[in-house]
């Protein structure tokens, strides 16, 4: 009789330690755990990392703007763009007895004025800019001067852009809408159109391309963007005796033994020791600091740092590259060639 149950329709309850939602419940914990632990690891060089990409992006925008404005580039902008409007001029002339029945004269005319007007844009900022490199010392005035007319060129250079955008979409719609009766009637101007479209075109993509990778680049991969930044250097960084002033450390990492096999790849923390000196100092890294903010790796045991002035450390191969094109931290743009150049000693 004992073993008869007296109340058969009542759900009795079940040990918590072997219910299915009390094992979800673990399993959800420890995940969130994981989670916690993977965006609290990444939380901590997420704004060092910015710092050090939004740095690198202003550099890429300098040189693109030195490079646009030096004298092949120049020369090689304004022969493009005078061949064009001598290429119109010509069918202009060829075609005087055409009589199209769109108004492709127009659209060419226009086309050919935008092209001199970037032409003049482009060579009086590069007069400027040559004329302010070879003056060593500029006063106030010749400095507003040329400011005011830097901002005139650019706002001309920027509604003419703009110009430009708008006449191609009205002379593709002309093209597409006149189609065969405009190759009838004159197809100089006809093809002339076409082909200043299609390499309009063609350039467009070019630059957008050009630009998403660069995007990418930056985000994905700094050390390449600095590898060609360093490549195509055309103006001194830190000198090759400044890098070597710097301090220079071997990491050694600690507390990894205790980690299971899934978290061998997070970050450990670990100990830089000074190189090349008999009473080295040491600088004890937790996790979330023994990660690199320019190829954001981790630290590796035995390998090579170099320290700023500023405190802040890189592998040593990453921050020389860098700093052969730029002299200031990536991170608070403290300049060692000033702090060497002051203390004679790092």
């Amino acid at each position: 009789m004992s073993s008869i149950d007296p109340t058969p329709f009542l759900v009795h309850p079940t040990p918590p330690e072997t219910t299915a939602e009390t094992v979800r419940a673990a399993g959800l914990r420890q995940a969130a755990r994981m989670i916690r632990r993977a965006s609290t690891s990444r939380r901590a060089m997420r704004e060092p990392s910015m710092a050090v990409r939004e740095t690198a992006a202003r550099e890429i925008e300098d040189r693109q703007v030195d490079w646009a404005y030096s004298r092949p580039v120049v020369v090689l902008d304004a022969a493009w763009n005078t061949a064009f409007v001598a290429a119109a001029a010509a069918a202009l002339f060829l075609t005087r007895g055409d009589s199209p029945k769109l108004p492709l004269r127009l659209w060419i005319v226009g086309y050919a004025v935008q092209c001199l007007v970037h032409v003049v844009c482009v060579c009086v900022e590069f007069r400027r800019r040559q004329r302010r490199r070879s003056l060593a010392v500029v006063d106030d005035v010749s400095e507003d001067l040329a400011e005011e007319s830097s901002s005139f060129i650019r706002h001309l250079e920027s509604a003419n852009t703009m110009f430009s955008f708008i006449w191609w979409i009205i002379g593709f719609y002309w093209i597409f809408v006149g189609g065969h009766a405009l190759q009838q009637d004159s197809p100089m101007l006809y093809w002339l159109s076409v082909a200043f479209l299609v390499l309009d075109l063609f350039f467009a993509i070019f630059c957008v391309a050009l630009a998403s990778v660069i995007a990418a680049a930056v985000c994905c991969c700094l050390p390449c963007i600095i590898a060609i930044l360093y490549v195509l250097a055309d103006r001194a960084g830190a000198s090759k005796e400044d890098i070597e002033l710097l301090s220079k450390y071997t990491f050694h990492r600690f507390g990894c033994e205790e980690k299971s096999n899934e978290e061998s790849q997070a970050p450990c923390g670990g100990v830089m020791r000074e190189c090349g000196t008999d009473s080295p100092r040491e600088r004890r890294l937790n996790a979330e600091d023994a990660e690199c903010c320019i190829c954001l790796s981790t630290y590796e045991d035995g390998v090579e740092l170099r320290e700023l002035p500023c405190s802040h450390h890189f592998h040593s191969t990453c921050v020389e590259k860098w700093l052969y094109i730029n002299s200031t931290c990536p991170l608070c743009k403290y300049d060692i060639s000033k702090h060497c150049s002051r203390d004679g000693d790092v």
